[in-house]
């Protein structure tokens, strides 16, 4: 049986949270930086925990005036210490309540920008491997992201994104351009079922890119967020696809 992972972005200040735990498999938690805090760190932990959600931690930029969403250029080093202290705050957020920490996914234009440059991402991945080896790393698929993550000796899951249009190179378009936003949801659950049952995306050019679907991403601030997983959802269980996290057995 196919099985394929849908998770969302969370703990950012949308409203959205409680209504979309029900429609996904696993929640990734910003840290603090590019949104939310602590308090709000602590709240979704507890949501995921209440739907059974792996909880997953999403370090950004420390950029909330932009939502993390605007490339800041950091050395290594400092990318290393920026993810590092992130995650290692999202593990003391889940041992006060008791949850595990099951995977990190990098967070806006971090995440963007690893995809495509090698040093980035390997600094990111060496801070997840150094806290926790047996963490699972959440990157674009066919990405940096992914390959120096393997390289650095972690678990991946390639990630593809159901609201999300596509280049022909396989990466996102850039939120800057104006067909980078997938708005229709026959158009998102279209492009799901595509790459979980074929392994390739239709690019905005038409041409067929070949991807690997691990996780599919709903952003929880999206406008449709909560109508697109409810429908992915029911969509992949009609299909006889099964939805499961990256952590059947969690992590400690």
């Amino acid at each position: 049986m196919i099985s394929v992972d849908i998770n969302c972005d969370m703990g950012e200040g949308m409203p959205n949270d409680e209504a979309l735990m029900p429609y996904i498999s696993s929640a990734n938690i910003a840290c603090g930086y590019h949104a939310g805090d602590e308090a709000l760190m602590q709240k979704t932990v507890a949501l995921a925990l209440q739907h059974q959600v792996a909880i997953g931690a999403h370090p950004g930029f420390d950029d909330k005036q932009n939502f993390g969403r605007t490339e800041i250029r950091l050395s290594p080093a400092e990318i290393y210490e920026l993810v590092s202290t992130q995650v290692q705050l999202m593990l003391k957020v889940c041992s006060a309540a008791n949850a595990t920490l099951c995977h990190v996914k990098p967070h806006g234009a971090l995440y963007n920008m690893a995809a495509k440059d090698a040093d980035t991402a390997r600094a990111i991945a060496a801070a997840v491997f150094n806290i926790n080896p047996d963490l699972v790393f959440y990157g674009l698929s066919n990405s940096e992201l992914v390959k120096q993550a393997e390289a650095a000796g972690l678990k991946t899951f390639s990630e593809v994104f159901a609201d999300r249009t596509y280049g022909d190179n396989g990466l996102l378009t850039p939120r800057s351009q104006h067909n980078a936003l997938v708005e229709d949801e026959d158009s998102a659950i279209r492009q799901v079922l595509q790459m979980v049952s074929s392994g390739v995306v239709t690019s905005l050019s038409g041409n067929l890119v070949a991807i690997k679907a691990d996780t599919i991403c709903v952003h929880g601030d999206g406008t449709h967020a909560v109508a697109f997983a409810k429908r992915i959802h029911t969509q992949l269980q009609q299909q006889h696809i099964e939805i499961k996290s990256a952590c059947k057995n969690p992590v400690d």
